[in-house]
């Protein structure tokens, strides 16, 4: 009975004291691990977007650009979320931003904003290119209680192209026209105006805008080089895009569950499809047009 007694208290301290420390010594291996993985990790001697160059050899800079850098390998969970959903999302953006003869790192700004998520802003900013309610009206989308084209992906980017290429016509660098986008080109004007210099690099801004740039150029270079750094997404396990066809409504919709019966799909699936719809109706289209809904295609 003292050997049994004696076997139990031997064992209690063996493993049930022991085991809890072993797991948290792991758990501060594979820390100081990931540590010293981020530590050995450098950012590149050369970063440009949009064809205009990152003057990393200027210190200031450097020490901004190296601040995004480290903070977003620190997030590797989110970075694998913008690989994913940019294969759902930038095959879209890219063929606009060419039909518009833009510079196709362009799409990297939507991941800024957005994480490419439908996503509201403090400020009320919506959508994957996060306009707020006047902006979004002034670039020709709807927006009211029962429509919200700020969530429609394509018009939500074709309206996001109009507004950066005014900023770039403005501007004449697609730096401050994406910075224009960020704070608004009039506040950008007046600024670059007050300190005498059309460079981003020479500007004294806001806080959020003065890291924007920094961080859209470097969200582009861990998603364009993401297996140098470790992250490896094959192609099949990217979000796909929606398989779809468009059915044209000229007239208000009572009931969209019985509508996407009879178009063979179901409610779900034509929410799903189209965010931009944000009630359990439709209302009639504006000027005697049409809305594009999309629907599951099945062929």
């Amino acid at each position: 009975m003292k050997k049994m007694i004696l076997f139990l208290l031997i064992f209690s301290l063996t493993y049930g004291v022991s085991q809890p420390e072993r797991q948290e010594s792991v758990r501060s291996r594979k820390a100081n691990e990931f540590f010293k993985y981020i530590a050995s990790l450098k950012l590149p001697k050369h970063l440009e977007w949009c064809g205009e160059r990152v003057p990393l050899d200027i210190d200031e800079v450097r020490e901004r650009a190296e601040r995004e850098f480290y903070l977003l390998l620190q997030r590797p969970g989110q970075l694998m979320l913008y690989i994913k959903r940019a294969g759902r999302y930038f095959p879209m953006f890219e063929r606009i931003i060419k039909k518009n003869k833009m510079p196709d790192d362009l799409k990297y700004l939507s991941v800024a904003e957005s994480a490419l998520y439908m996503s509201r802003s403090s400020k009320g900013a919506v959508g994957l290119w996060q306009f707020i309610p006047s902006t979004a009206r002034h670039y020709g989308l709807i927006v009211n209680d029962l429509v919200d084209e700020r969530r429609n992906v394509e018009k939500s980017t074709k309206a996001a192209m109009r507004y950066l290429k005014q900023g770039y016509k403005s501007h004449k660098s697609w730096m401050m026209a994406a910075a224009g986008y960020n704070m608004g080109h009039t506040n950008l004007k007046y600024s670059a105006d007050l300190q005498g210099s059309r460079n981003y690099f020479d500007l004294f801004l806001n806080d959020e805008t003065s890291r924007y740039i920094f961080r859209i150029v470097i969200i582009k270079e861990l998603m364009k080089h993401a297996a140098k750094y470790g992250l490896i997404v094959p192609d099949d396990e990217k979000y796909k895009p929606y398989k779809s066809k468009n059915v044209l409504v000229g007239r208000k919709v009572s009931n969209i569950a019985v509508w996407a019966k009879k178009h063979g799909t179901t409610y779900k699936y034509v929410k799903l499809y189209n965010p931009w719809i944000l009630k359990r109706s439709l209302p009639k289209p504006p000027n005697k047009g049409v809305w594009v809904v999309k629907i599951p295609d099945k062929n």
